[in-house]
């Protein structure tokens, strides 16, 4: 069984009501149908009931809940709580009231009153538009300072990591963290992988750098991302800084990291940018043939996840089931 088909069956043994906002695109509307009737997840749709049928065509909506946020009994009591949140920004009441049109921001605003566990855009929406509610309404998780992202990277008939699969992070969101952030990404993304790959994290911090072996800036910001999460987090398995074949290999690891609990081992890559983090999980992708599931945003109260704009209703039901299961792991 896959990565995300063992994801699918985790889904569903404690279903969670997964919102899906953008309910004017029929790859969003057969997802779905495709959810529901896998029971993965129970579904929410937003927006207008007749314009959402009429686009359904033969689509079979039999279960799914649809919600307008125009008609909605629930919009003056939403708008009130939006408004409350955000009037030291500004916002007025009759401001509020307009914004809680907007789908985007009905559904968080679902996931913030606890009528649905999570919600899933991005299909025909920026990354920006798709966060911005979440970080508003919901904010960030208990104990956590930074919203950052992650893939998951299933590597065909690869002998390192988790049988194949890896944590890469940060790959999408946080363009240049400090040793402080980078320290956050390294836990947030151990405590993913666990969730997800239901194993053991071993958290490579990563460099161009092992053990010392160059001394600069940027080697001193990972050595101090390691210490910090080391610091905060002792019960995960964190070292660093390593490079990447010294994290993977075990012989090379031996080498450049002797007595290292991670080098060798890794299943958890952080990488100390953006820039390497993107290029490398888009070489894995191309030239290793590897899945790769995200970006997956972790560190908000509630899971909210964005969608490429080319995705499939494929990819959306798997990252409806990766948000279902961080929904069952959120305290």
């Amino acid at each position: 069984m896959g990565f995300i088909e063992k994801v699918i069956e985790q889904a569903k043994s404690d279903v969670k009501t997964i919102v899906l906002p953008e309910s004017t695109d029929t790859r969003v509307l057969k997802a779905a149908t495709m959810i529901q009737q896998q029971g993965i997840a129970n579904v929410v749709l937003i927006g207008d009931k007749d314009e959402i049928t009429e686009l359904a065509g033969d689509l079979d909506l039999s279960g799914i809940k649809i919600e307008d946020p125009i008609k909605s009994e629930k919009s003056t009591e939403y708008s009130s709580t939006f408004y409350e949140l955000r009037k030291s920004k500004g916002l007025s009441l009759e401001e509020a009231v307009e914004v809680m049109k907007n789908p985007l921001y009905f559904g968080v605003m679902m996931v913030k009153k606890g009528e649905a566990d999570g919600m899933v855009a991005g299909a025909i929406n920026s990354t920006a538009n798709t966060l911005r509610p979440a970080l508003q309404i919901l904010k960030t998780a208990p104990g956590t300072k930074l919203v950052s992202s992650f893939f998951v990277m299933v590597v065909p008939d690869c002998e390192y990591g988790k049988d194949g699969t890896f944590v890469f992070s940060d790959c999408g969101l946080v363009e240049n963290p400090d040793a402080e952030q980078l320290s956050e990404i390294a836990i947030a993304s151990a405590n993913s992988f666990k969730a997800l790959v239901n194993a053991e994290p071993k958290v490579a911090m990563l460099s161009y750098s092992s053990y010392g072996s160059a001394k600069s800036e940027l080697t001193q910001k990972v050595i101090k991302a390691t210490q910090l999460a080391k610091e905060k987090a002792p019960d995960i398995n964190i070292d660093g800084e390593l490079q990447a074949d010294a994290a993977l290999v075990p012989a090379i690891g031996q080498s450049k990291a002797a007595g290292s609990s991670v080098a060798g081992k890794a299943n958890v890559l952080i990488f100390p940018d953006l820039n390497s983090g993107n290029i490398a999980y888009k070489l894995t992708e191309r030239l290793a043939k590897a899945e790769a599931y995200g970006p997956v945003t972790q560190g908000i109260a509630k899971p909210v996840n964005d969608l490429s704009r080319g995705c499939s209703p494929e990819d959306i039901v798997g990252v409806a089931a990766i948000t279902a299961i961080q929904a069952q792991n959120c305290k």
